[in-house]
């Protein structure tokens, strides 16, 4: 991301957290207004025009998006009058807006995080599901669809609002990849940070509060983990935060022990 994006960005993360009434329909509104903002080149263009006075994007707005509440209005205004690197990092900071206004409205105890890496499991485990989801060539509103089925009842509706959000907005991402990410926003906008553990087994609930509280003690952080079971590591664990790796799995040690060897 650009540095204009990076300060747009930011600046677009202090007016949600200091704005009021700001609900799921919130974020959910904003979510929509990135994806019909990507679809029209027209309307992109004119957004990123740093010629284009703001309050002249301000009304074209409002004369698109009819019925978005005051917190949404104010917050897609001050984005799209602020200056951006290029329009698909306008659209990516709507994006990212719209799902941290989602979790800001859900609160931190709302599991979205837990719920959008199960949803990933189950995508990267199926093939078939992941195609379905996750293919360039379906409809956004059949993959919508597939979403509330799968999801109806089953997770809160924050959560299928950002997946729902997901499926039909893929810009060239693939699903696992946006899957992280939003939950990686999400945790964000509660103050934790995401912890990537892979394990050759499950782990139960204790053995997973165990670690949860043993890495955020190292890392002087809160942290939500998403646990990814691959038995090709033998035993032990990797586990990834931000840039750090810590691999201290069966798999890495024997590698390591070969090329020991073969020198």
């Amino acid at each position: 991301m650009g540095s204009a994006s990076r300060e747009a960005l930011e600046a677009a993360k202090r007016r949600l957290a200091a704005a009021q009434g700001v609900t799921l329909a919130t974020g959910e509104q904003l979510l929509a207004a990135s994806r019909a903002i990507d679809s029209s080149i027209q309307l992109r263009s004119v957004l990123v025009d740093s010629s284009v006075p703001a309050d002249r994007k301000a009304g074209l707005l409002a004369s698109i998006f009819v019925g978005l509440d005051s917190a949404a209005a104010a917050l897609l205004d001050s984005m799209a009058g602020a200056r951006w690197s290029s329009a698909d990092e306008l659209v990516a900071g709507i994006e990212e807006i719209g799902i941290r206004a989602v979790a800001t409205a859900s609160g931190a105890k709302a599991g979205i995080e837990d719920e959008i890496f199960a949803f990933g499991r189950a995508v990267t485990s199926d093939h078939e599901l992941e195609l379905a989801v996750g293919s360039k060539l379906g409809a956004a509103e059949d993959k919508a669809a597939l979403v509330d089925a799968l999801l109806a009842g089953k997770s809160s509706p924050s959560t299928l609002v950002i997946i729902r959000h997901l499926v039909q907005s893929a810009r060239g991402r693939r699903i696992g990849q946006m899957l992280a990410a939003a939950a990686g926003v999400v945790a964000d906008a509660h103050g934790a940070t995401v912890a990537t553990v892979t394990s050759a087994v499950p782990l139960n609930a204790a053995q997973l509060s165990t670690l949860e509280s043993a890495l955020g003690a190292r890392y002087n952080s809160t942290l939500r983990i998403n646990l990814i079971i691959d038995p090709t590591i033998v035993g032990g664990l990797r586990v990834q935060i931000g840039d750090d790796v810590i691999d201290g799995t069966v798999a890495s040690r024997l590698a390591d022990l070969r090329i020991r060897l073969a020198g």
